[in-house]
């Protein structure tokens, strides 16, 4: 049975409360850093039914701080800023917040020990600059963070409870599960959410949405979303409820999803990824692969070497573009290269052989086709790709593909592609 990880049935959002989230850095209103922390935030806060009504994100402005509190303030009963809260001139979460909430600033002693001896256990002395972080709001109460010098801050004002947290994600993280999350769990009331997840390949939305026509007949259409990506489609089911409601449910649901969507489920976690999941096949099999790419470049390769321990089981590469590295790597014949065209199955087929046969993998995998955006024609459009799988007692696969987008979605789905074919020719042997 699948892991689950935590959140709702219908959904049972907390009848009450609604969070905003305000994430403070001018870094993340330009073009070069994403602002992911809001992520992980209300990953939490769905986990016990609470909302994410709001988000935004205010650059290192104390003018701009402020302006955003006070109207999230006056609006949510739990508000979550991250960022501003370091030791250097731009850091100004604290200086806006109080000037949201018409407070003072005051300086902690106890805060400002417990950083002087932070940096005398580094071997440092302590700049002047960083005795700013021991201000606090006006009657915040402190919030430890054990893996920087940011202390956090929880403030009441009114009906609205303000958790201020650094903005390194790490610290961040740290400091949510263990000074937000006992807070909102006593205020749950039995209200947590659990959330079951399959990963599907290689599906069109489309395709997997008409295949769930049942699942929807019985639970709803709001009992289940579809999130997608490239070639990778996430299904996630919440349910609420006591413990055992929420596990009984869960497993019913996730049941039935499987039986309607089949074999393309590879995965029930939403970390897992496809390369992983093959890595685990091909331990568990005590099997192990190699690859022979053109139009891919070694992104099958890479895919598989990013997983951590893949020398179990990856043995190596070649990247053959040319047709002549394609004979003399693979020992492909020139002849049949040009009847068929490098882009064939039949090549295909001989280049997984090749690499089979001058690597000693047990499985191998080739693909060679057209990424674009030239090099296309009438029979072979740009999309083209034909992948091949050799594998030990006579096991092998071939498939043609037509795949749509630029040159660099055609090399991604290929990837993807090629790795379920793995997976599936692993799963057939089983």
């Amino acid at each position: 049975m699948c892991q689950r990880e935590e959140d709702d049935r219908s959904v049972a959002y907390h009848p009450a409360m609604r969070a905003a989230i305000v994430a403070v850095g001018s870094e993340l209103l330009g073009s070069t850093r994403a602002e992911t922390n809001s992520l992980k935030l209300a990953a939490l806060l769905r986990r016990y039914g609470v909302p994410v009504a709001a988000k935004s994100v205010a650059g290192d402005n104390e003018e701009e701080i402020a302006a955003q509190i006070a109207a999230v303030a006056a609006r949510f009963p739990l508000v979550i800023v991250s960022g501003g809260l370091g030791p250097t001139a731009d850091d100004l979460t604290r200086e806006g917040v109080a000037a949201a909430l018409g407070r003072g600033i005051e300086r902690s002693r106890d805060l400002e020990r417990q950083l002087e001896r932070r940096f005398v256990r580094m071997g440092y002395v302590m700049p002047e600059n960083n005795r700013r972080q021991a201000d606090l709001v006006e009657g915040a109460l402190p919030l430890d963070n054990p893996l920087g010098s940011a202390p956090g801050q929880r403030i009441e004002a009114g009906r609205c409870t303000l958790f201020l947290l650094p903005g390194v994600p790490s610290e961040l993280v740290a400091m949510a599960e263990a000074q937000i999350e006992p807070w909102l769990r006593e205020r749950a009331e039995g209200r947590e959410i659990e959330q079951g997840c399959l990963k599907v390949a290689c599906m069109a939305e489309s395709v997997l949405d008409d295949r769930l026509a049942p699942f929807y007949a019985e639970y709803g259409t709001e009992a289940v979303t579809i999130l997608a990506s490239k070639g990778d489609l996430t299904l996630l089911v919440d349910v609420a409820g006591s413990a055992e409601e929420r596990r009984s449910a869960l497993d019913q649901r996730i049941e039935r999803l499987r039986d309607l969507v089949g074999d393309s489920v590879y995965g029930c976690r939403v970390d897992d990824s496809l390369e992983a999941v093959v890595g685990e096949a091909l331990v568990a099999a005590r099997a192990s692969v190699v690859t022979a790419e053109s139009c891919t470049g070694g992104l099958v390769a890479q895919r598989l070497t990013r997983v951590p321990g893949s020398s179990a089981y990856f043995l190596g590469s070649f990247v053959a573009y040319s047709n002549a590295l394609k004979s003399e790597l693979l020992g492909v014949s020139p002849e049949l290269i040009e009847r068929t065209g490098a882009v064939s199955e039949e090549v295909a087929r001989e280049m997984a052989r090749g690499a089979r046969r001058r690597l000693g993998g047990d499985y191998s995998v080739a693909v060679s086709g057209i990424a674009g955006p030239g090099g296309g024609t009438k029979t072979k459009p740009v999309g083209t790709v034909f992948l091949a799988i050799e594998g030990p007692a006579g096991l092998s696969e071939q498939r043609n593909l037509r795949l749509p987008g630029d040159r660099e979605l055609v090399r991604w789905m290929a990837s993807q592609f090629a790795l379920d074919m793995i997976r599936r020719l692993l799963a057939r042997r089983d």
